[in-house]
């Protein structure tokens, strides 16, 4: 938890400036809320202590949250905090959501331990239950900086767009980045010898330098985030290692392979996107490459399902089922 509030300085300042401060409820659970005819009404507020009772409005929220996941109702829980998202206009990120459900939830475990010395029945059962959640709902809104890379043709881009669709996070991709900066339409050819045109080193590096500045932006906000790039230099991950100890994010490496036989017809076959290397420039790629023993080799040649998986388990190495993932409601442009 001391993690994440640590590289969270930019998110709740924003909270801050955003008003999202309110004179709340402060121990907001379900027994004391009652659904009349006339509409509900909501008892029992701290109102016996300021410092308390005055919250982050979706930290009040979550209190409840935590109460319907222990009463069972896990994606009633989900369901009220996606419309509490919409109706307050809150743009939290998920990762927060969790955060503030884990923080309530060891509240309780808390008062339930101290029941439990007094030998309260179910007590103790109650206090286990309840650190429980809160250790699935702090894996779970660790905020994460995730590098996958690879030779061209090596699947290293559907691998990032699955496995950000998967987790629910951002994706940022290197190929767009420089086109953007270069002021080309992302599926417009570029096409250049290696180290030509915007595929110079200059232009390399001024690509890998605005790619971990809205990653480090993203994280600082509380947003996990997927970079999509070759990552054959050390130097470039070496800057991703500093963006993830500054924003005291969770760094993943995965590198992508497959038979060279296959990445030829990958890169024979493809239709025109993003990425405009072809065979020859991935063969001088190939040769300038240097090594990278920390990521995880991922060998995307079988089923993506399968390369997916693999990925999904160096990320999240306690499983991704634990608690679940809230995802904002969409919401059309006004």
């Amino acid at each position: 938890m001391r993690r994440y509030l640590a590289g969270r300085t930019r998110l709740f300042d924003s909270r801050i400036e955003q008003g999202r401060v309110v004179d709340g409820h402060g121990d907001l659970l379900a027994e004391d809320v009652f659904c009349l005819d006339d509409g509900p009404r909501v008892l029992d507020c701290l109102e016996f202590d300021d410092h308390l009772r005055h919250v982050d409005g979706l930290d009040d929220a979550a209190f409840l949250a935590m109460d319907l996941e222990q009463l069972g109702a896990p994606q009633a829980a989900a369901y009220f905090l996606a419309r509490y998202g919409e109706y307050s206009g809150d743009p939290a990120p998920p990762s927060l959501w969790h955060h503030y459900v884990a923080y309530r939830a060891f509240v309780r475990a808390k008062v339930s331990l101290i029941q439990a010395r007094q030998g309260a029945p179910g007590a103790e059962a109650a206090f286990r239950r309840l650190v429980s959640t809160a250790l699935r709902h702090l894996r779970t809104s660790a905020v994460g900086l995730t590098l996958v890379g690879g030779l061209p043709g090596s699947g290293k881009s559907t691998l990032s767009g699955a496995l950000a669709d998967r987790l629910g996070v951002t994706l940022l991709s290197s190929d767009r980045l420089r086109k953007e900066l270069a002021g080309i339409p992302a599926e417009q050819s570029a096409a250049a010898g290696y180290g030509e045109g915007i595929y110079t080193p200059e232009w390399t590096a001024r690509t890998y330098s605005a790619l971990l500045d809205r990653a480090s932006a993203l994280l600082s906000s509380g947003e996990s985030v997927v970079l999509d790039a070759t990552w054959s230099d050390a130097a470039q991950r070496e800057a991703a290692v500093r963006v993830a100890e500054r924003t005291s994010a969770d760094l993943v490496a995965l590198h992508c392979h497959v038979p060279g036989d296959v990445a030829a017809a990958r890169l024979c076959t493809r239709a025109p996107g993003a990425s405009d290397a072809d065979a020859s420039v991935a063969a001088v790629m190939e040769a300038r490459e240097q090594p990278w023993p920390e990521a995880v080799s991922v060998d995307t040649s079988g089923s993506l399902e399968s390369a997916v998986a693999r990925a999904l388990a160096a990320v999240r190495p306690w499983g991704t089922g634990q608690a679940p993932v809230f995802r904002r409601p969409y919401m059309e442009p006004g």
